[in-house]
């Protein structure tokens, strides 16, 4: 069987899995239930007055006027947040805002917001859980009686593990809510590649040094790759992929020496080969002739073309400049260990295993893999959603989604089934968007997985949201409920939308209906069929 390792992989195996009988109800308000009190998670209109002051005043005045709603005791919002991102919306031209809870100082783990900011100063939407009444609770004021060195040790000797470290552990302080009670801890972040892959983050109680959680991640935001660009000539060169395709790349000659460096899009993108080990990135691959062939060449002509064709989908479609919009670098390494079945993004580049020869073959040789695993970066650096339960649910589902956007950006048949063109058999995908239920996972909340594997369920409760996007895209009736398709584009650019302006760390599956609809307002209007569709969309899998 196949085993999930994180952020970015594509498939897992499960075990015994326990599913859900009821349905979530209730119609959608401006209002969420929590367990720490009844606070706004999403407000829009018209929220303050037109103000020339910058946006971040905005947002505090209408904090600071508004903190009986929100619950925030007697501390300023200057004191309560911070602002972690500001960009200009292409749509609106708003100003997007996103900003971090803090209690004393201390980031409050998976309590981010996001603000919308007219050009004439007025506050349109407030979106994001906000942890309320945090100077009630005696738990904060405690005396830390173990330091960042000795979580680190705690985390490590939990983790029973002799490891080749890609970062040093980091352990920093923060804020954890655990059944509505804030819990000063450490959080421990160990992120390695051998002699697995591993990203784990443990939360260490700082009073006893109980471990209050943890999981395991492939989401390391601060690996670099730290080869200079070389600087030669740019060319083109061919190569077959793993079936045989055909395939121009662009390419860099120097020294006598032709080498899968592209520079023509965003920094450049580079595809390195690990030569079966479990060492990133590996060497830059290269070639005495500007043709690439070989049998052991086409997971990297594959890797490198197709990062290529998720560039362009990206730039075209939306206008993004590489998944950072700055142009980042993109780099793959392929012939990552050794019958490797799996892909995934580590937070600086896409990695490939060579598959186990039965099921699948090389994870780069699927337009939709390389897709989804450029995808994850882009959801890493906008909504960051946690990956795990139904905010890591979502994480995948985007994945997916534009992972199959972008294969029929490419003129393929869209086939809904993610992993299908990387099969032995070529009859055989990871999961089914359009009948999730042929692959073992649920088409409906009612049937969603509630036990702890897997994160939570990340890729199996994924497929209520695919579903959804399917019915949104084509149309259909689910559970006795009839949408009304609008087709692929207008579904990708209303979930592209939600994801970069809308989506904030913690989005779960009923909060990501609210904001979907909010980007179908934005795009085609408030009254307009495409609204329509995502609510019936998202009635069809019962997420209300």
């Amino acid at each position: 069987m196949l085993t999930l390792l994180g952020l970015g992989c594509m498939i897992g195996n499960f075990g015994n899995l326990v599913y859900a009988e009821q349905t979530n109800s209730g119609g959608i308000s401006l209002e969420k239930d929590n367990s720490m009190g009844r606070i706004p998670d999403f407000k829009k209109g018209n929220l303050t007055p037109i103000s020339d002051q910058n946006p971040e005043i905005v947002i505090f005045d209408y904090l600071n006027t508004n903190k009986e709603s929100y619950q925030l005791g007697s501390k300023k919002a200057e004191d309560s947040f911070d602002i972690t991102q500001i960009t200009k919306d292409p749509v609106t031209h708003f100003t997007i805002v996103r900003l971090q809870q803090r209690y004393e100082g201390v980031p409050i783990w998976g309590y981010t917001q996001v603000a919308h900011i007219s050009e004439q100063g007025v506050l349109k939407v407030f979106s994001g859980d906000i942890a309320p009444n945090l100077d009630q609770f005696h738990s904060l004021q405690v005396t830390r009686k173990i330091d960042e060195t000795k979580a680190i040790e705690i985390a490590q000797k939990d983790l029973n593990m002799q490891v080749t470290y890609e970062e040093n552990p980091t352990s920093m302080p923060y804020i954890y809510l655990q059944n509505g009670k804030p819990i000063p801890v450490y959080m421990v972040h160990l992120n390695f590649l051998d002699p697995e892959p591993g990203n784990y983050y443990y939360f260490i109680d700082v009073q006893n040094g109980n471990i209050v959680d943890k999981y395991n991640t492939i989401n390391s935001t601060s690996v670099t790759d730290r080869k200079v660009p070389m600087v030669g000539t740019n060319t083109m060169g061919t190569g077959k992929g793993i079936w045989g395709d055909v395939k121009s790349l662009p390419i860099t000659l120097l020294e006598n020496k032709y080498y899968l460096q592209d520079t023509t899009r965003g920094a450049m993108i580079v595809t390195y080969d690990a030569k079966n080990r479990l060492q990133v990135p590996g060497i830059i691959w290269s070639s005495i002739t500007n043709v690439f062939n070989q049998s052991y060449d086409a997971a990297a002509v594959d890797a490198h073309y197709y990062t290529g064709i998720t560039y362009d989908y990206y730039k075209n479609t939306f206008n993004r400049n590489s998944y950072n919009n700055s142009g980042a670098a993109l780099y793959s390494t392929v012939h990552y260990g050794k019958n490797y079945n799996n892909a995934f993004w580590n937070g600086s580049r896409m990695v490939y295993g060579d598959g186990d020869g039965h099921t699948f073959t090389s994870f780069s040789g699927g337009l939709d893999v390389v897709g989804h695993e450029l995808t994850h970066a882009i959801t890493e650096t906008t909504s960051n959603l946690i990956y795990r339960k139904e905010s890591g649910a979502l994480n995948e589902a985007i994945s997916d989604i534009f992972g199959v956007l972008i294969k029929q950006y490419q003129n393929r048949n869209i086939d809904w089934e993610p992993g299908k063109d990387i099969s032995v058999s070529r009859n055989q995908a990871m999961r089914s968007m359009s009948n999730p239920t042929k692959y073992g996972d649920p088409d409906h909340y009612s049937k969603r997985y509630i036990g702890a594997n897997d994160n939570g369920g990340v890729h199996t409760n994924s497929s209520i949201i695919n579903k959804a996007a399917y019915l949104l895209a084509n149309g259909g009736t689910h559970y006795g409920v009839t949408v009304n398709g609008i087709g692929t584009d207008k579904m990708g650019a209303i979930y592209y939308r939600a994801n970069i302006a809308y989506f904030t760390e913690s989005t779960n599956f009923s909060q990501a209906r609210v904001r979907l609809i909010q980007a179908a307002n934005d795009l085609y209007g408030g009254s307009s069929s495409e609204v329509t569709a995502v609510k019936a969309s998202f009635d069809a899998v019962g997420i209300q």
